[in-house]
């Protein structure tokens, strides 16, 4: 039955794609319909299906976008993870953990690679589900850098877990074999970690954060 979804290169068939395109959508209106429930003003859900739309297809498109790449594997993007853990922040984890599920979804369909079930629930599924708990700070001071934090970091225990179950075996010739135990720590904290710095210190810019706040005070009056 898995072999009916999965190529022999560890690819999606042409019903792997199907069955993950439908998965994707169901949990956008999931993350859509609860992100309604939230408010407590029914007028808002369209506001909010338009911010949530808009936050994961900015996601898809910054993640393509690599500012640079490390030289032990993994690449920074134009603050792809900002967009899952403001709508987070926003409209609390529930609907960031939807929502973030549906990227992880997203980022399976770009670019797949399949060993086992739990091994794309480590790399994808849950690993950007994780970016939703950034709303659990959300009525908390600079709640939203705290919240950014915890999502990364998160994100990144995941990848960890897959690459210690999964990758090791691919770890690269010239990477230090002293650090060989702690490649999996190395490789997804390093680009994780150097992504967030970047993003952090354009939410310290007084500019940038008057501007998230406005669009703040929009997403939610």
């Amino acid at each position: 039955m898995f072999q009916f979804f999965i190529n022999a290169e560890g690819g999606l068939t042409a019903a792997g794609y199907a069955v993950t395109i439908l998965a994707a959508i169901l949990f956008t209106v999931a993350a859509i319909i609860l992100a309604g429930k939230e408010s407590t003003r029914k007028k808002l859900s369209i506001k909010q299906l338009a911010y949530c739309s808009m936050a994961l297809a900015l996601s898809f498109i910054t993640s393509y976008i690599k500012i640079f790449e490390l030289p032990f594997g993994g690449s920074v993007t134009a603050f792809s993870m900002l967009f899952i853990v403001l709508i987070a922040y926003w409209y609390g984890p529930k609907v960031g953990i939807l929502l973030g599920f549906v990227f992880g979804i997203l980022q399976f369909l770009q670019e797949p690679y399949v060993l086992s079930f739990f091994q794309v629930c480590c790399d994808y599924l849950l690993a950007f589900a994780a970016l939703g708990l950034a709303g659990i700070f959300r009525k908390q001071k600079n709640g939203l850098v705290k919240g950014y934090l915890v999502a990364v970091i998160a994100r990144g225990a995941f990848h960890v877990l897959g690459g210690y179950l999964y990758w090791m075996d691919y770890m690269p010739e010239n990477f230090p074999k002293e650090l060989s135990i702690a490649y999996p720590f190395i490789y997804n904290y390093s680009f994780l970690l150097a992504e967030a710095l970047i993003t952090i210190i354009l939410l310290s810019i007084p500019a940038v954060k008057k501007a998230f706040a406005q669009i703040q005070q929009n997403a939610l009056s």
